[in-house]
């Protein structure tokens, strides 16, 4: 077998090795026995013709070799596993587009892309696949999804993208939080407030993927975010329109002077050349450029 015959088994394996650093701990996560893992290790760098591993009694590290391996490896995986889901989906008897997002965060455009979309004669049926923030890329890049709608900055590997909304990002907070008499705050206004992730608010991160924190917040979805904003436990940073589509008695938003606008964007893979992708892509920058226009007019029009 010659360098060029990777097979998918030793990527994998490798790959394991290289994010555990520990072999004992690789072969339990791939679910055998360790003296075969280190053999097919031992294997791939005999065909390489490279170290891979610096190996120690004491430790395990990833050798100059072994660290771009590791990177052409995962983008290597990645390629494997969405060629596999678009397989299955191109060869579906009802195959849809597949379109990943977060649960609300899509700008209040989603219902009017649909329709746009859908009124469209490359469109297919449409499918959603819910996430958590930041999730969408890679279920693109996965294969998981074919479009997908997602916040800036994002990681951007292997995809195309246009914006579509650019909107302010404001602080959710208790009404009975004293910083609810002010109108507009600032990150260091912020200091000992914890998002639900348990970052410090004040390092204003305005899109956080929310996960349990050391007192186990259960802050897995927004019903459940703004539920623990209500008693005082977090602070949250919302774009507008999620904002306009929370309001609640126990919530006040404000502006934060400091924290950077949300811009939503449309993504796809690069190598997309389904004519459905095509059509939800120019449904989405038509409503996104509809909806800029209707601004426009109104802040050009005469106040009363």
């Amino acid at each position: 077998m010659s360098s060029g015959d990777l097979e998918v088994r030793q990527l994998r394996y490798f790959v394991a090795v290289a994010e555990e650093l520990h072999f004992g701990r690789a072969a339990a996560r791939l679910g055998m026995a360790q003296p075969p893992l280190s053999r097919s290790i031992r294997e791939l760098e005999r065909q390489l013709g490279v170290t891979l591993f610096e190996r120690t009694t004491r430790q395990v590290r990833l050798t100059a070799a072994g660290e771009v391996l590791l990177r052409d490896a995962r983008t290597a995986l990645e390629a494997v596993t969405a060629a596999a889901h678009r397989a299955r989906q191109a060869g579906s008897a009802s195959p849809r587009l597949r379109i990943a997002l977060k649960a609300d965060v899509d700008g209040g455009l989603l219902p009017q892309i649909l329709h746009t979309y859908g009124a469209d004669g490359a469109s297919l049926p449409s499918e959603l696949v819910l996430g958590g923030f930041g999730e969408q890329p890679q279920a693109l890049r996965d294969g998981i999804a074919d479009v997908g709608l997602v916040l800036c900055p994002f990681d951007g590997r292997g995809l195309d993208s246009e914006p579509l909304l650019t909107e302010p990002v404001l602080v959710a907070l208790a009404t009975a939080d004293p910083l609810t008499a002010r109108t507009r705050l600032s990150l260091a206004d912020l200091a000992g407030r914890k998002l639900p992730g348990g970052s410090p608010a004040s390092h204003g991160r305005p899109v956080e993927r929310p996960s349990r924190t050391e007192a186990e917040w259960p802050a897995s979805n927004l019903s459940e975010i703004f539920s623990l904003v209500e008693t005082g436990s977090v602070v949250f940073f919302a774009p507008a329109s999620v904002a306009r589509r929370y309001p609640r008695p126990g919530i006040a938003y404000r502006p934060v002077s400091d924290l950077p606008d949300a811009t939503l964007a449309v993504a796809w893979p690069q190598e997309a050349r389904s004519p459905a992708v095509a059509a939800f892509v120019r449904a989405a920058c038509a409503v996104a450029a509809a909806g800029h226009a209707r601004t426009e007019a109104l802040l050009q029009s005469p106040t009363p």
